[in-house]
Parts: structure tokens; C-alpha cells; sequence
């Protein structure tokens, strides 16, 4: 009994500190904030996820279905609204993307995994480099992935290492400066999921690292942390 405790002791500890680095890394308002990464290391036809996370994205949501037994396809969002403040905490954001990629085991237990796909967005917020009265404006960005992924699935854990591979390009409207040039970001991250085989809680742990910092025009979120649930329905167990 008194190791249950200390069990559970330990866990509400860990989710109060992954909630606080969170709420701590989300209070900046840079123009690029990655989303949540997908990574659902399917196992056969017909198996559907969905996620729901919050973190330094603020709102997540994510899809993922496997159309064959190697074949799958993801939909992804995310979404922001911090406009109450008007200095430098002001931003809101809304991101979609989709994919589709090609997955596989590895014995029983081990998954590999990697998806293609392309995402659009707008991010409204406080930037620092507008030469006008007014500081808040928006940036329009397209972003195409490659996010390879390997890791093990369970009946009550799946973990994966998924590094990303980003090709960024930002568009502010309003800024005294040039733009529209593509930025490569590499953004690796962990991800676990534990719980019951249908619902599990996920949390996430990540960076996100440009190539050539000093080309870049904006700015932007250096971590990526989101803690949330995944619902899996559809894949089939073999004990």
C-alpha cells in the first residue's frame, strides 16, 4: 500500500511540474510555434487515433488512420488566444497540416514510421521588429515536414523518438525587414503515451532547432512540451 502511494505521490508530482514548465515556456509570444508531433506508430489497417493536448501550442488536436497495413494518413491542428494583454504576451495562432506516410513493425512490439506532408497558418502577435505605432500584426506561413519516427506499442505503453524535419517559410505583414525566404528547423522530440489500451495519457517533450539562426527574420518557440489524452480505436493485440 504504502508503495501505491509513493507511486501516486510521484506521478501528481510529475504532472504538476510538466504543467508549470509548460505554462512557464508558453508565456512568450514568438511568431513560430511549432505544433504538437504526431507520432502514432500504427499496427495494422483500420486502426484510428485521435489526441487532444494542451502545452506550449497551447491547444492541440491530432488524427492519425491507417488506411492499409503499411499506409497512413494523419490530420493535425492547433490552435491559440492569448489577446487579452497588449504587450508582448498578445498572440494567437491557428495551424492545420496533413500527411501521409509509410509504417511498419519491427518484431512484435517495435514500430517504425515516416510521414510527409504540408501545413498553412497565421499567427497574430506582438513582434518586436515592426517600425510603426502599432506592434501587432500578423504572419501567414507555410511549413513542409519529413518526420521519420521509431519506438515500441503495447497494450498499456507506446514510446517513440520522432526527430522532424521542417522547411519553414514565414511571411509577416507590415515588417520593416525581407521576406518569404524557406528556413530549415529540425525538431526531434519523445513522446509517451500510457494508460489503458483505448485511452491513455500522452505527454511530449521536445526542441525546436533552426539551421543558420542568424538568417532568420522572426522568432520563435525553442520548446516543444504538451501533456494531453490519446483515444485508439481499431488495433488489434496479439498477447
Amino acid at each position: 500500500m504504502e508503495k501505491k502511494k509513493l507511486i501516486k505521490k510521484m506521478k501528481f508530482h510529475y504532472l504538476i511540474l510538466m504543467i508549470s514548465i509548460i505554462w512557464m515556456f508558453s508565456s512568450c509570444s514568438p511568431e513560430y510555434i511549432p505544433n504538437m508531433v504526431n507520432s502514432p506508430m500504427l499496427s495494422n489497417q483500420g486502426e484510428f487515433q485521435a489526441t487532444i493536448a494542451t502545452g506550449t501550442s497551447n491547444f492541440d488536436a491530432q488524427t492519425a488512420f491507417a488506411i492499409t497495413d503499411n499506409i497512413g494518413i494523419m490530420v493535425n491542428g492547433s490552435y491559440g488566444n492569448n489577446t487579452n494583454d497588449t504587450t508582448n504576451d498578445f498572440h494567437k495562432h491557428a495551424f492545420i497540416e496533413s500527411g501521409i506516410g509509410y509504417y511498419d513493425k519491427i518484431g512484435e512490439q517495435g514500430r517504425y514510421e515516416i510521414y510527409g506532408g504540408y501545413g498553412f497558418g497565421n499567427a497574430e502577435g506582438y513582434f518586436e521588429e515592426a517600425t510603426y505605432d502599432s506592434q501587432i500584426t500578423n504572419a501567414h506561413y507555410n511549413r513542409f515536414f519529413i518526420q521519420p519516427g521509431i519506438g515500441i506499442s503495447t497494450g498499456i505503453f507506446d514510446g517513440s523518438f520522432s526527430p522532424r524535419f521542417v522547411l519553414l517559410q514565414m511571411n509577416p505583414e507590415g515588417i520593416d525587414f525581407d521576406t518569404g525566404d524557406y528556413n530549415i528547423f529540425i525538431e526531434p522530440v519523445f513522446t509517451a503515451k500510457i494508460g489503458f489500451k483505448y485511452v491513455k495519457f500522452v505527454t511530449q517533450i521536445g526542441f525546436s532547432i533552426p539551421l543558420g539562426e542568424q538568417s532568420l527574420n522572426f522568432n520563435h518557440q525553442q520548446f516543444i512540451m504538451n501533456v494531453g489524452l490519446n483515444i485508439n480505436l481499431g488495433r488489434r493485440y496479439h498477447f
